[in-house]
């Protein structure tokens, strides 16, 4: 199925004067398939299909295993003993997308420099002082052996759905691609083995090879097989980190774009004094020029919407506009969210800063809602420190009482204490809590209980309440004693009713 976006895509470049087969070349897409998406200008069919195949994955999965990877007989299986009827094409594409396929083994042989040969990726941890915090982060940094030229991006955590997206970043921005890319031996492409008999997870040798690539591993304990990208590394602590400062990561990673893509690229490096942006405009000729568009890597979540309009995702509650209330496909690219619903697009959103959670978001050009979401997350951090900072006593009973607590009761708890604070007086509560950390009781009912107990018993004097005595000499007070009496007959006449 072509995509939305990518339709759009055809039915632009259409419009701009290309023709059908350069744009089916281009896109890799069947010439009659992008005559008909500009017959419907680029807009995504209504269509449903009623005789759509379900089948298990755990079958299919173990199927796999029984017939060693073969697909003609995993589809004679099916027909026969499980009474399946599906056609080939269909059960491939289901056991691509269960990221299953026959192996290859890729050569790492170690190459010449040559123009359009290679580029190197890997990923660096990195503790950055960002603000007033100092956080971990992992920085991925993309190396075009011959050109030398670079991109640097840093993530908090760094899974294969970010390497995607970082491969597509990186090469659209360089829009061009070596023949392979040489990586260590990283679980987020690599499915078994090491090295020269590492075979790569179809899905990222699906991906690769959209952009024109293939992932090669180097031997283990063989890093130097891509010296040029560990050098990277080393000079993005010696001469990137150095004499900078970062307020956010957004700021980080736009100086880590300026410094590999403008600094680093049209500085002299090595003995030879190489500009790498010019030996780059010269690698361009023996390079794979990306396709005029390729679609952007993106999850798919199945969400659904509370009674005010919000689809939670990653902390963060997104407000869909309307009145409708409906399950949604959450989309998730680098950077932002489309909602859609039945095909149709909802919403475009940009996602939430790093670090930030429980924040509503509403849709580009789109107002603030007027209503909270139903699930949103109440913090406790503003209780918590009223109460320790209230008395040492009540410090010490939360550090015990929160030791064992999840993150749901632990702010259960805190509230439930925060309500008795706002309702005992201080003196009461201190000793109702010692007598409760003596015996190790966490319960707040129980608390609720021992100071009944202690009020019983006497051993608790009810403090006068305080009162200022300057009141007297306030103008408010002078006004008021010679104030008018006050009406009561109404509430005498509703007396009377009622005896009668």
């Amino acid at each position: 199925m072509i995509s939305a976006d990518k339709r759009a895509a055809i039915y632009l470049l259409h419009k701009e004067g290309m023709g059908v087969c350069e744009i089916a070349r281009s896109l890799c897409v069947n010439r009659g398939t992008v005559s008909d998406i500009i017959k419907q200008k680029g807009v995504m069919p209504q269509t449903t299909r009623s005789d759509k195949i379900q089948i298990d994955t755990q079958l299919l999965i173990e199927l796999y295993k029984d017939c060693d990877g073969w697909v003609q007989r995993m589809h004679e299986k099916l027909t026969e003993e499980e009474g399946i009827e599906i056609g080939y094409s269909t059960l491939t594409e289901k056991i691509r997308e269960l990221g299953l396929g026959k192996p290859i083994n890729p050569r790492c042989d170690q190459v010449p420099d040559k123009p359009g040969e290679e580029m190197q990726q890997d990923t660096s941890p990195y503790k950055v002082q960002i603000g007033d915090k100092r956080v971990l982060l992992q920085g991925s940094l993309l190396y075009f052996r011959y050109a030398k030229v670079r991109y640097l991006k840093f993530y908090p955590s760094f899974n294969r759905f970010k390497m995607k997206c970082f491969f597509h970043e990186a090469l659209s921005f360089w829009g061009y691609a070596a023949q392979v890319c040489i990586i260590d031996n990283t679980n987020l492409a690599r499915f078994r083995g090491t090295g020269k008999n590492a075979v790569i997870v179809p899905e990222m040798e699906q991906f690769a090879k959209h952009y024109g690539f293939k992932f090669v591993c180097h031997q283990v304990r063989h890093p130097n097989r891509k010296a040029g990208n560990e050098r990277g590394f080393f000079t993005i602590v010696s001469n990137f980190f150095a004499g900078r400062e970062f307020e956010s990561l957004q700021d980080l990673n736009a100086q880590a774009f300026e410094w590999a893509t403008v600094r680093s690229a049209n500085r002299p490096t090595g003995k030879t004094r190489l500009i790498p942006a010019a030996a780059f405009e010269y690698e361009k000729a023996y390079l794979n020029k990306l396709p005029a568009y390729v679609e952007p890597p993106y999850q798919v979540y199945d969400r659904r919407t509370d009674q005010y309009g919000y689809a939670a995702f990653d902390g963060n509650f997104y407000w869909i506009p309307g009145t409708q209330r409906h399950n949604v496909k959450v989309l998730q690219y680098d950077d932002h969210l489309k909602i859609y619903h039945q095909r149709k697009l909802l919403g475009h959103y940009e996602l939430a800063e790093y670090g930030v959670k429980n924040k509503q978001i509403s849709p580009k050009g789109q107002p603030k809602a007027q209503h909270k979401p139903k699930y949103r997350k109440k913090p406790t951090a503003g209780e918590e420190k009223i109460l320790r900072t209230a008395a040492d006593q009540i410090d010490a009973y939360l550090s015990f009482a929160l030791q064992e607590k999840g993150a749901k009761t632990r702010h259960r708890f805190i509230r439930q204490l925060y309500g008795l604070y706002k309702k005992m007086a201080l003196p009461l509560l201190i000793k109702t809590i010692q007598r409760a950390q003596k015996y190790r009781i966490k319960d707040i009912n129980t608390l609720e209980r021992i100071a009944v107990l202690l009020i019983k018993e006497g051993n608790y004097d009810m403090p006068c309440a305080p009162i200022d005595s300057e009141f007297k000499n306030r103008q408010a007070y002078y006004e008021g004693r010679f104030a008018g009496h006050v009406d009561l007959s109404n509430y005498d006449k509703m007396i009377e009713d009622d005896d009668e």
